[in-house]
C-alpha cells in the first residue's frame, strides 16, 4: 500500500488499532468496535487509545460538508455560503420571503437520537473524560488522551455557542436514572455566553497543557497543544467581536491577542506555519501545493482521508469527495462550483490593490488580467489549462475531449438565438462535451492539480474518476491562525504586529517589500482601515473554505448592525461608530444580488449554432483557439508580447463576451438577512426536552406561550 494511503487510513470511519501507530496493512482490515466496551478498557492504554480515537472518527470536519448539528460548513453552497458573497442562490437565511420562526429556523442542536446530536457527543466526551481520569493509567499517558479529550469537548462547544451564544454546560456524566429528584439534575439551564465561552477556553487550556507540541510521524493528524490554543484564539477572537462585543471593549480584545498570540508561539515550536512562505513559485504555485500535502506544516486541525475503494471485504475507505465535486464534467467531475461574479471583481489587482484602487486598470470583459497570483488558483476560466492524472478518453465517451495531462478548460457558451443570448436567466450551450453542464467560471480552490503535484493524491479509474481521493482537509490552518491573531491585535491595540501577520500571509504568494507587500501605507495609524484590510485579506486567502459567514456574522455585515436596538435597546452598538459597515468602509450585503459569471461566444464574430447540434461556432466558422493559458509558466500580461495569456486576452476580444447571468432568481427579490438570525433560536422541539431552556430574544418561547424569548446572548 502506497504511504498516502496507510496515513489516510489512519483516520478511517472504523476505530482501528493501527490509528497514527502504524501496523501491517492487513492489520489496517481487522475492524474494531469500540463502541461497546467494559470500564476495563480505560486500564490498557491501546484500550483507551480506541475510546479517544472514536473522537476522531465521529468529530472530524468532514471536507464536503454542508452546515449541519454535527458539521461545520466546509466551502460548499450550502445555507451559510449561499447567504455570503461567494455562492449565489438565496439561503433560507437571506430569502426576503421566507423569515423563520421557532417552527422553521433550521436545527443545529437537538436530534431525536441522542447518540449522535451534539449533547450525546458530548456525552461521550464526558465519559472519556472519567474513565480515563479513573484508570491506572500512568500519569503521562493519562494527560496524553485527556489532552485531546478535551479539545474535542470544547470542539463540540464551540460550534454550539458559536451559533447560539450561551448553551446548557454539561462537565459530568449524567445519571440517566431519575430517581428522587424527579429528573431534573438532568435539565440543564443555559449559561452565559461569557461562561460558555470561559468553560470552552478553560478545557482548551488545559488540553494544550497536557498535549504535545507534535506528534510523530506516524502520528500525524492528531491535535496538539497549538490546536487546542489556535482553538482557543478562534473562541476568543468571536466573543471580542462586534457581534459579541457592541461596545468594542478593549480587555476581550487582548484576551483573543494573548490567546492567538499564545498560539502561534505553541506552532512554531511544533514545526508549523506558513507552508512555502519562501518559495511561492509561479502564480502561487507553493500556496496552492500546500492543499495537496499530505503531512503539511500549515494543518493546524486537519481531517485526513484515503484512496481505498468501497468493496466487499473493505470497511476502512473513506475517501475525500471534493475534488470530484469540483471538477468539470468533461474531465469525469461532478460538474464544478459557480462563482459568482462578486467574487471574481472582488479578488486584488497584482499589485495587491482592489480593483477600482489599484494604478492597474481592471478589465471585466478580461477579468484574468493581471489579478492577485490566488485569483487563478481559486478560479478556472475558459483557456486555462487544469491538468489532472487521468485519461478519460479512454472510456470512449465523446464528451471527455482530452487525456487529462493536457486537458483545458474551454467552457465558453453560445446560443441558437439572439434573445435568450441577451436573456440573464438563460443559459447557452458549451464547449467540448459539456453542454449544459456549462459553468463558465468554476471553484477551483483546493484541487490537486497534477501541474502543482506530479504524484495526486487520488486513484482515477473508469468507476470513481476523481471519487478515490485521499486529499487532507484542513479545518483550521496556520494562515488562519495568523489572520485570526492579526485581528486580536489590530482591536488590541497593537497594529504593528498585525501589519507584520499580513505582510507574511502576502509574502507567501509572491509579493515582497518593494511595494509593501501590496498593503496600503498607514495601516497601522488607522484603526477602522487596518480592521477592513484585515478581512478583505480573509475574504481572499480563505475563500472557498467556509470562512466567509462566521466573518460576515462576527461583523453584521449584511446591515452594520442597524437593526439590533430594535430587538433590545442595549444592543445597539455604541463602538465601531455605531456601524460596522461604515466603519470598516464596505457596502451592507443586504440590499444586494449576487450574479454569475458566462463567457459566451459573440455572435458578431462567429455567428450562432443550433444548440441542438452541439456545433462549436468557433471551429465551424475557422476560429483558432489560442495555447492554453499554463499558469506554471505564464499570467502577467505584457501585450503584444506573444505570451500565451496576451493571446488569450486577444482572443478574448475578438471573439468572447462576458454575459450577466442571474443567480438569485427572481429579480423582485434582494438579499435581506434578518436582525434576529445574527442569533439563531432554538427549534420548538429542543425546549420540549428541557423545560428550563430560556428562547433567545427575538424568537417565540414555547414554555413562554408564544411570547418574545427573554434570553440575552449579550448579558454577562
Amino acid at each position: 500500500m502506497k504511504k498516502i494511503n496507510r496515513f489516510g487510513v489512519l483516520v478511517s470511519m472504523m476505530a482501528i488499532t493501527s490509528l497514527f501507530t502504524g501496523c501491517s496493512d492487513q492489520f489496517l482490515k481487522d475492524k474494531q468496535d469500540y463502541d461497546k466496551y467494559t470500564e476495563e478498557v480505560y486500564n490498557d492504554y491501546e484500550g483507551a487509545t480506541e475510546r479517544v480515537n472514536w473522537l476522531y472518527n465521529n468529530l472530524l470536519p468532514s471536507s464536503t460538508a454542508s452546515i449541519g448539528f454535527d458539521t461545520p460548513s466546509a466551502g460548499v453552497s450550502d445555507d451559510y455560503s449561499k447567504s455570503t458573497e461567494e455562492y449565489g442562490g438565496l439561503s433560507q437565511f437571506v430569502d426576503p420571503s421566507v423569515i423563520l420562526d421557532n417552527t422553521t429556523v433550521p436545527d443545529y442542536i437537538y436530534r431525536e437520537n441522542k447518540n449522535i446530536s451534539p449533547y450525546g457527543r458530548i456525552r461521550e466526551c464526558n465519559l472519556i473524560l472519567a474513565g480515563l481520569k479513573a484508570s491506572t493509567l500512568s500519569d503521562a499517558q493519562k494527560k496524553e488522551l485527556l489532552g485531546q479529550v478535551y479539545f474535542f469537548r470544547a470542539w463540540c462547544y464551540y460550534r454550539l455557542v458559536k451559533i447560539y451564544g450561551g448553551v446548557p454546560l454539561i462537565s459530568q456524566v449524567q445519571n440517566p436514572m431519575i430517581g428522587n429528584t424527579g429528573g431534573t439534575q438532568l435539565v440543564v439551564p443555559r449559561s452565559t455566553t461569557k461562561a460558555s465561552i470561559d468553560f470552552i477556553c478553560n478545557d482548551l487550556d488545559t488540553a494544550g497543557s497536557y498535549l504535545p507540541t507534535s506528534w510523530p510521524t506516524t502520528n500525524y493528524g492528531r491535535v496538539t497543544a497549538g490546536t487546542a490554543l489556535a482553538m482557543q484564539g478562534r473562541a476568543r477572537l468571536l466573543y471580542a467581536s462586534p457581534l459579541f462585543n457592541r461596545a468594542d471593549d478593549q480587555a476581550r480584545w487582548e484576551l483573543a491577542y494573548q490567546s492567538n498570540k499564545a498560539a502561534i508561539e505553541k506552532l512554531t515550536a511544533g514545526g508549523f506555519g506558513l507552508a512555502y512562505l519562501n518559495a511561492p513559485g509561479r502564480n502561487a504555485s507553493g500556496w496552492a501545493k500546500m492543499f495537496s500535502d499530505y503531512t503539511s506544516p500549515e494543518a493546524v486541525f486537519v481531517t485526513l482521508y484515503n484512496s481505498v475503494k468501497t468493496s466487499s471485504g473493505t470497511n476502512y475507505d473513506k475517501n475525500n469527495g471534493w475534488e470530484s465535486s469540483i471538477r468539470p464534467y468533461n474531465a469525469g467531475g461532478s460538474g464544478g462550483k459557480n462563482a459568482t461574479a462578486q467574487m471574481i471583481d472582488i479578488f486584488p489587482m497584482a499589485d495587491g490593490k482592489k480593483p477600482g484602487q489599484s494604478s492597474i486598470a481592471y478589465e471585466d470583459q478580461r477579468f484574468f488580467l493581471n489579478r492577485d497570483p490566488r485569483f487563478y488558483r481559486t478560479f478556472a476560466f475558459p483557456g486555462e489549462r487544469w491538468a489532472f492524472s487521468g485519461d478519460p478518453t479512454s472510456l470512449g465517451i465523446t464528451t471527455y475531449p482530452y487525456v487529462g495531462s493536457n486537458y483545458a478548460l474551454w467552457s465558453y457558451t453560445w446560443y441558437d438565438n439572439a434573445a435568450n443570448q441577451a436573456a440573464e436567466d438563460k443559459s447557452g450551450f458549451a464547449a467540448d462535451g459539456l453542454g449544459t453542464h456549462n459553468t463558465t467560471v468554476f471553484v477551483r480552490k483546493r484541487t490537486d492539480d497534477l501541474d502543482v503535484n506530479n504524484t495526486p493524491l487520488y486513484i482515477y479509474d473508469t468507476t470513481n474518476k476523481f471519487g478515490l481521493s485521499a486529499a487532507p482537509y484542513m479545518e483550521m490552518r496556520y494562515a488562519e491562525v495568523l489572520l485570526n491573531f492579526a485581528e486580536a491585535a489590530c482591536g488590541a491595540n497593537h497594529p504593528t504586529e498585525a501589519v507584520a501577520a499580513l505582510q507574511a500571509i502576502r509574502q507567501r504568494v509572491g509579493y515582497t517589500s518593494a511595494n509593501n507587500f501590496g498593503l496600503d501605507a498607514g495601516l497601522a495609524g488607522d484603526r477602522a482601515k487596518l480592521f477592513a484590510a484585515i478581512l478583505y485579506e480573509r475574504q481572499i486567502e480563505l475563500a472557498y473554505e467556509g470562512k466567509r459567514f462566521d466573518d460576515m456574522r462576527r461583523w453584521l455585515l449584511w446591515d452594520g448592525g442597524v437593526g439590533q436596538a430594535a430587538l433590545k435597546s442595549s444592543w445597539a452598538l455604541t463602538g465601531f461608530g455605531t456601524n460596522t459597515c461604515t466603519y470598516l468602509g464596505v457596502a451592507p450585503l443586504n440590499g444586494q444580488r449576487r450574479t454569475g459569471v458566462e463567457v459566451q461566444v459573440q455572435a458578431v464574430n462567429v455567428g450562432q449554432a443550433a444548440m441542438a447540434n452541439g456545433s462549436d461556432p468557433m471551429t465551424t466558422k475557422g476560429a483558432v483557439r489560442p495555447t492554453p493559458l499554463n499558469l506554471m509558466t505564464d499570467t502577467t500580461a505584457l501585450l503584444n508580447a506573444n505570451k500565451p495569456i496576451d493571446n488569450l486576452a486577444n482572443f478574448y476580444s475578438q471573439y468572447l463576451h462576458r454575459k450577466t447571468t442571474r443567480v438569485d432568481g427572481d429579480p423582485k427579490y434582494t438579499i435581506t438577512f434578518q436582525p434576529k438570525y445574527y442569533f439563531i433560536g432554538f427549534r420548538s422541539n429542543m425546549q420540549q426536552m428541557n423545560v428550563t431552556l430560556l428562547q433567545t430574544i427575538g424568537w417565540a418561547d414555547l414554555e413562554k406561550g408564544g411570547a418574545d424569548g427573554t434570553y440575552d446572548p449579550l448579558a454577562e
